[in-house]
């Protein structure tokens, strides 16, 4: 009856440490949030200044190509899903000449 009972204590201790359908896990967002409203404030011949304010500071900045700033978001849901979204901007003489990316500049604009 004893090592019955300690078998009892101690699958259910181990089974503790399992991962049961209804744990919470928390979501990990990383990077710069870009939306669709932001790209639609961006214009052509904006200074480095002026994109910073409105995307904020870029994620990556290559250090080879000082023309270019890369925005980069993830996130994993508690879920196990995995998303990613990219934006990059591109400079040339110190303003804003292309845009790249998951979001493009509405027609209206």
């Amino acid at each position: 009856m004893r090592k019955v009972l300690i078998s009892i204590i101690a699958a259910t201790v181990i089974s503790g440490c399992s991962e049961f359908p209804g744990v919470y896990k928390i979501d990990i967002p990383q990077g710069n949030i870009v939306t669709q409203e932001m790209v639609d404030q961006l214009r052509p011949g904006m200074n480095h200044n002026q994109v910073r304010y409105v995307l904020g500071t870029p994620l990556i900045t290559d250090t080879f190509h000082d023309g270019r700033w890369d925005y980069v978001y993830t996130i994993k849901k508690g879920n196990g899903d995995y998303s990613r979204e990219r934006f990059s901007v591109f400079f040339e003489q110190g303003k804003l000449v292309k845009v790249s990316g998951d979001y493009r500049p509405s027609p209206s604009n």
